[in-house]
C-alpha cells in the first residue's frame, strides 16, 4: 500500500509549524499527487501560515494547559471532547492513510483518535526533553522521530529514528551573500552585527534586556537586527528609533537574510530555533524560556553549550547579564568562529526528506 493521504497535526508556534511545512513539501516532492491536510488550533498562527504555504488546514477549538493561571483550565475537558468529535468528522471525510504529529496541543486528539482506529501514526519530538503528550502517544505510534540521541529514556528504543529537526529550505540551503543580507537590513558592511530573536511570538525577558540596554549595545559599536514579536514594537525607546545601526520589526519573514547578516544570534532555546542556528553555523547566546514544559528549553540549550557552540544566560539574569555577554563574545573573534563551527557540526541536513522517506517506507513495509 502506498501513502496516498496524510494528516499533519500540531502547531501553536513557528517551531512546530515551519518543520511541519518542510515535511509536507518533502512528501509532495516524493509524491506530487499525495493528499495532505493539516489540523491545528483555531486562533493560532498555523491557521494563517499553513494556507500561505499552499496547504489546507482545519482548526480545532482546543487550548493547552495553562501552568501560570490554573483557574482558566476548567474548560479544557469540554474542549477536548469537542475536539475529538471534530476529529472524528475530519477522519470520516478525509480517510487518511497516516497521521504525523509535530507537537503542540492540537496534535494529541488527532493522533489519539487515529490510534484508536488503527491508523498509522508518526511522532516528531523536536526537543531534547520529551513532552508528556508525545510520551503517552508513543506507546501505540509506529515510529518516533527524534532530534538527538539519548531519547530512549522517554520512548521505546525499537521505535526511535534519529532524524534531526526539519529546517525551512531557504535556511537549510541558503545561498544569500553577506553583502546582500546587510544591504537588505540597511546594515553597514564590516560592522559587528547581532540578531536578536525570541521566536515568532516574542520573548519578554530578551526584549526587556535589549530595550533597557540598547544604547549600551550601540555605543559598543554594534549593529542590531531585532525581531520583537507581535505587538512588541512599543518597547523600543523613542531616542533610538530611526538609528541606522538598529533594524527593528515584529516579524522577520526572510530569516535566512537575518542569520546571514548576523555575527551573533541571541535567542530563546526552542528546538527549531536552535536547528536553524546550527544550520547557519552561527554562534549564539541563549536565554531559555523558564516556563516551557519540563524546562525543555534549558535542556535544549545545554546541548549546544556542552558542545562548545553557545553561551547560556538564565531568564532571571537576562536584564543584568545578557548585554555584557553579547558585547564580550562578539569582541572575541576566535571564540565566535569556534562556536559557529561547533554549531554546524550539530546540524542534521535534510531532516525533512529523511522524515518523509521514513514515513513512506514504514507505510509500504507495514502493508506489504
Amino acid at each position: 500500500m502506498k501513502l496516498n493521504s496524510i494528516i499533519i497535526a500540531g502547531g501553536g508556534t513557528g517551531g512546530h509549524i515551519f518543520p511541519a511545512i518542510s515535511v509536507a513539501n518533502a512528501l509532495r516532492k516524493i509524491n506530487p499527487s499525495i493528499k495532505i491536510l493539516f489540523v491545528g488550533a483555531k486562533g493560532k498562527m498555523e491557521m494563517e501560515k499553513i494556507p500561505e504555504a499552499g496547504f489546507e488546514i482545519k482548526g480545532l477549538d482546543i487550548a493547552g494547559f495553562n501552568r501560570s493561571k490554573l483557574w482558566v483550565n476548567w474548560s479544557l475537558p469540554f474542549k477536548l471532547i469537542s475536539s475529538f468529535i471534530a476529529v472524528k468528522k475530519i477522519f470520516k471525510e478525509y480517510r487518511p492513510d497516516a497521521v504525523f504529529g509535530v507537537g503542540g496541543y492540537s496534535s494529541f486528539p488527532v493522533l489519539k483518535y487515529a490510534q484508536s482506529k488503527g491508523v498509522s501514526t508518526f511522532i516528531h519530538e523536536s526537543n531534547s526533553f520529551a513532552g508528556k503528550s508525545n510520551i503517552m502517544l508513543a506507546k501505540k505510534a509506529d515510529l518516533i522521530m527524534v532530534a538527538t540521541d539519548n531519547m530512549h529514556k522517554f520512548f521505546p528504543v525499537n521505535k526511535l529514528f534519529i532524524s534531526g529537526n526539519p529546517v525551512r529550505s531557504e535556511i537549510a540551503h541558503s545561498t544569500v551573500l553577506k553583502e546582500e543580507a546587510m544591504e537588505f537590513f540597511g546594515m553597514k558592511i564590516g560592522k559587528p552585527t547581532v540578531l536578536v530573536v525570541g521566536g515568532s511570538l516574542g520573548a519578554r525577558s530578551i526584549n526587556s534586556a535589549i530595550a533597557n540596554n540598547i544604547q549600551k549595545l550601540l555605543s559598543a559599536g554594534l549593529q542590531v537586527i531585532w525581531q520583537t514579536g507581535k505587538g512588541n514594537l512599543s518597547i523600543v525607546a523613542a531616542e533610538v528609533k530611526g538609528r541606522k545601526e538598529l533594524c527593528v520589526s515584529e516579524f522577520i519573514a526572510k530569516m535566512n537574510y537575518a542569520y546571514t547578516a548576523a555575527d551573533l544570534v541571541v535567542s530563546r532555546a526552542g528546538a527549531i530555533a536552535l536547528a536553524e542556528i546550527c544550520a547557519m553555523k552561527k554562534p549564539s547566546v541563549l536565554v531559555p524560556y523558564p516556563h516551557a514544559a519540563e524546562n525543555h528549553q534549558t535542556v535544549n540549550a545545554s546541548v549546544l553549550v556542552n558542545n562548545g557552540a553557545a553561551l547560556m544566560v538564565s531568564d532571571a539574569n537576562a536584564d543584568t547579564k545578557l548585554t555584557d555577554e553579547i558585547i564580550n563574545l562578539i569582541a572575541d573573534s576566535n571564540k565566535l568562529n569556534a562556536f559557529g563551527e561547533a554549531a554546524g557540526k550539530l546540524f542534521v541536513p535534510d531532516a525533512d526528506m529523511l522524515i518523509a522517506k521514513k514515513i513512506i517506507e514504514t507505510i509500504e513495509h507495514k502493508n506489504g
